[in-house]
């Protein structure tokens, strides 16, 4: 199967139209008042009205409540829920039924046991994410930690999975080669700061992409 990418974390015109433009198959929306991608929800709806039919509009969050779900969801026009926190198989369950949109589990990895955690979530979610632990205090996600990725060489899991945690486009034919992965994320990788986005790194990571 081809691999196809989302640039994760977008909050300007510039950086969503170069997503756009260089292919990216998913595009991120954070919803999180702690990262520094976060977008309010009228931000949130300006930038979704730029995004093509065909392109998927995912909302990152991190054991958010109800009120901010809807909100989210709402103002993004959003096409998946990607869950970054502690919420349990029966906490993802219960979102997919209520919302009608596609769940995706962050699964924080370390060890090859990490691995395990990602079953218990079958059935419950449309696609697990398979992303680097990050430090105790830290955000969990989009600092460009990365694990091992040996680990996932000739992984078998029956929920769809995703590649994330220290994805750039020097490192991406490597990751796709070294564990299969169909879909990759990225974040701090087409970035020149923490929560800026930069074009030229975006469209650069999209042709790595497209090369493999």
């Amino acid at each position: 199967m081809p691999t196809t990418a989302k640039i994760c974390g977008l909050s300007t015109a510039d950086t969503l139209a170069a997503a756009i433009a260089g292919g990216a198959s998913h595009v991120g929306f954070v919803f999180f008042p702690a990262s520094p991608r976060n977008v309010l929800p009228a931000q949130a709806a300006a930038l979704a009205a730029q995004v093509p039919d065909g392109i998927g509009r995912v909302g990152v969050v991190v054991d958010a409540d109800n009120a901010l779900l809807d909100a989210a969801i709402a103002a993004g026009g959003l096409t998946a829920l990607q869950l970054h926190g502690q919420e349990t198989p029966e906490r993802a369950a219960a979102l997919r039924a209520r919302h009608g949109v596609e769940v995706w589990k962050a699964i924080a990895v370390k060890r090859s046991a990490d691995l395990d955690e990602a079953r218990r979530y079958h059935g419950a979610v449309d696609r697990i994410l398979f992303d680097a632990r990050t430090p105790p205090g830290a955000l969990p996600g989009g600092m460009g930690a990365r694990f091992d990725w040996t680990m996932l060489r000739g992984y078998r899991h029956l929920t769809p999975w995703a590649l994330s945690g220290g994805l750039d486009a020097a490192s991406l034919a490597d990751a796709v080669a070294t564990t299969g992965a169909t879909l990759v994320d990225v974040s701090s990788g087409v970035e020149s700061a923490p929560g800026i986005k930069d074009v030229d790194k975006i469209a650069a990571f999209l042709q790595a992409v497209h090369r493999i």
